[in-house]
């Protein structure tokens, strides 16, 4: 599955209309979120997160989709059930960030 870019405008709609999402918080400047772009798509495609929606969310632009997780470095995930927040974690590291998402499934 493709991941989603999202903004304040709709990542309200994106939460509301997906039961298990994870987001990944990123800024421009940010090497360790560029280098980790790669990594974020292959575990989109990965057939054990089928039932899980990937969003981009660029924690600049959009701050209010930054205050609902807590944004405190970058990048920085968080994954949401039924549009509620279950947990985050700021690593680069892949583990890290596969450990989060089987807390959705």
């Amino acid at each position: 599955m493709a991941v989603i870019k999202a903004t304040d405008a709709d990542f309200a709609g994106i939460l509301k209309s997906n039961q298990h999402v994870v987001v990944k918080y990123f800024a421009d400047w940010c090497g360790n979120c560029r280098l980790f772009s790669p990594k974020f798509k292959r575990l989109s495609e990965d057939e054990h997160f089928t039932n899980v929606t990937f969003v981009d969310v660029n924690a600049e632009t959009s701050p209010e989709a930054r205050k609902l997780a807590g944004v405190t470095n970058l990048p920085f995930f968080a994954v949401f059930k039924n549009g509620n927040l279950v947990d985050t974690v700021a690593a680069s590291k892949e583990e890290a960030v596969r450990t989060l998402i089987h807390k959705l499934v």
